[in-house]
């Protein structure tokens, strides 16, 4: 049970890699605060995931891109649990578009979620966690975070951003025993690549050389090890978690 007495947030939570880390963490003994959009089910979710479980689960609709929203989140989960020991900063979206017909309000868009998004929820987490004295934050990047790809100007801008407010706000909170990583994970199998075609699929799979797309729950136990105290040592980092796909890039 490594999280067993911490309190953690995973934003994105009623799906995907969201949903496997909400469920990996009860596993470990958290409480968790799930939060999404508010019409994903979240609710129900929640409240299947506390009888499934010994530890609580509380669903709490926020939307990432508005600070009055990210804000009460927090300051909900802090009145409900008493603390907020943990963040997986994981809401996002993405999407395919020539950079030549990216209007102005698609670009601001992906980036007030994926990374205007990521400091709101960082910043309220990071007001609580100085008075308590600890806390870690991790943050969901990609391998695009690192390395460009046609067709995805806002996202790449997003991610690449994402990486390296991980590391000015782990070298910020580093002195007040606050630890912000970051997960860079590579193409996984989740409900997003679900309309994909087959031959694209394939295509993506021959990106990383294991041969395959990584699953929801290998990103949530990168999660739950770097959330934990067994990585207390561990600050600024960026955790590709990819089957291989960045190992051969420079």
């Amino acid at each position: 049970m490594r999280l067993k007495g911490k309190n953690i947030l995973i934003t994105g939570g009623s799906s995907g890699i969201g949903l496997a880390a909400v469920e990996r963490c009860l596993e470990e003994g958290a409480a968790v605060v799930m939060s999404d959009l508010p019409g994903n089910g979240g609710e129900s979710l929640a409240s299947k995931m506390s009888s499934q479980y010994s530890g609580t689960c509380l669903f709490i609709a926020a939307d990432v891109s508005d600070t009055c929203q990210v804000n009460t989140l927090l300051t909900e989960m802090h009145n409900h649990l008493g603390s907020v020991d943990g963040v997986f900063n994981n809401a996002g979206i993405g999407g395919l578009t020539p950079t030549t017909e990216v209007s102005d309000e698609s670009f601001q868009n992906i980036i007030n979620i994926n990374l205007t998004g990521v400091f709101r929820v960082a910043r309220g987490a990071l007001q609580i966690m100085e008075k308590q004295g600890s806390g870690c934050i991790v943050n969901c990047a990609s391998i695009l975070g690192l390395f460009g790809q046609s067709q995805t100007a806002a996202y790449t801008a997003a991610k690449g951003g994402v990486v390296n407010l991980t590391r000015t706000l782990a070298l910020e909170f580093a002195p007040k025993g606050i630890r912000v990583n970051s997960i860079g994970p590579g193409y996984i199998d989740t409900p997003l690549l679900k309309d994909l075609s087959e031959e694209m699929r394939e295509f993506l799979v021959s990106l990383h050389p294991m041969g395959r797309l990584g699953r929801s729950e290998e990103v949530a136990n990168a999660f739950v090890f770097l959330v934990s105290d067994e990585a207390s040592f561990i600050t600024g980092a960026n955790l590709q978690v990819d089957g291989g796909f960045t190992a051969g890039k420079s």
